[in-house]
């Protein structure tokens, strides 16, 4: 695996700020409609490109997670119950975006018998009722391994269920203790059994300790779970609390990895540094469809 030393953030890591207009529009609306997103809770580098063009990862279900990644941003805390206007308000912020794209994800609620699903159902009936013609996106937690939960986003019929994996199995003892590997692996299986025309995707980051002979092994487990979108890319810790950089991964080696899931006939990646689950998600969407669906039925 290609390294780069830690001492200085490389240059393909950073960012340019586009459009502070746009910006700072996104960020009014979503503090307007009192709506958290993923953007700020996870610290996510991408973000101030992505609010410039208007868009936005949509985060439900508070900003308040039940479990203790050790890559993750959000915070812990006292979890609240559900706020049963949110879905409406995430769909008027979808609309008034006039998003192509929306994509919604939570935080994990172990505290509700259903995981959060039945809020996820909502906020998905939500959107397509009041912006049938914007492509639906959720990524969702394991629910515990519950089918049943799991059933219940699939009846609400969204373009695409997300379910990142994140690193390699060895390493969730210390990145994530309260997820499971193969329980990961199996939901996403679930997708394409129980899912009907509904797309799935999944992810995973690089620079957490992984070794070059993991990393194949993950993606052909992904292949093998049937996953139909794959996106790869580096890990940044939010702060010197959470779990250590172990390098920085080169371009290159991004690549290599991106070929290789394409050649053993993942349909639709995107791998590179900068690449986290929901960047440029109607464009790696399209690449997909492109190839299998004709777009202008997804509204329907």
């Amino acid at each position: 695996m290609t390294h780069s030393p830690l001492k200085r953030k490389p240059q393909w890591l950073k960012v340019k700020i586009q459009n502070p207009k746009n910006l700072n529009h996104v960020n009014s609306l979503i503090q307007s409609l009192n709506l958290n997103t993923v953007c700020h809770g996870a610290n996510c580098p991408n973000r101030l490109e992505c609010f410039s063009k208007k868009t936005a990862t949509f985060m439900i279900l508070g900003s308040i997670c039940s479990r203790h990644c050790k890559f993750c941003n959000i915070e812990s805390g006292k979890l609240l119950p559900p706020d049963l206007g949110e879905p409406f308000r995430v769909a008027e912020a979808v609309k008034s975006l006039e998003l192509k794209h929306a994509v919604v994800t939570s935080v994990t609620r172990d505290d509700l018998s259903d995981g959060g699903a039945e809020h996820f159902a909502q906020t998905i009936k939500a959107i397509r009722a009041s912006s049938p013609s914007t492509i639906i996106e959720v990524l969702i937690p394991d629910f515990n391994g519950s089918l049943d939960a799991l059933k219940v986003v699939l009846n609400a019929k969204p373009h695409i269920v997300n379910h990142n994996v994140e690193t390699v199995s060895r390493l969730y003892q210390s990145i994530r203790p309260e997820a499971d590997y193969e329980q990961s692996l199996t939901l996403l299986s679930r997708i394409k059994e129980y899912g009907a025309g509904i797309f799935s995707k999944s992810g995973f980051m690089l620079g957490l300790g992984e070794l070059d002979s993991e990393v194949k092994p993950l993606i052909d487990d992904l292949y093998a779970a049937h996953v139909d979108i794959l996106t790869i890319g580096q890990y940044l810790p939010p702060s010197e609390q959470h779990a250590p950089l172990n390098a920085y991964i080169h371009p290159d080696q991004f690549d290599a990895y991106g070929q290789y899931a394409s050649e053993i006939g993942i349909s639709s990646v995107a791998s590179s540094p900068l690449v986290r689950s929901s960047y440029n998600a109607l464009d790696v969407f399209k690449k997909l469809t492109c190839a299998s669906t004709d777009e202008t039925t997804l509204g329907n």
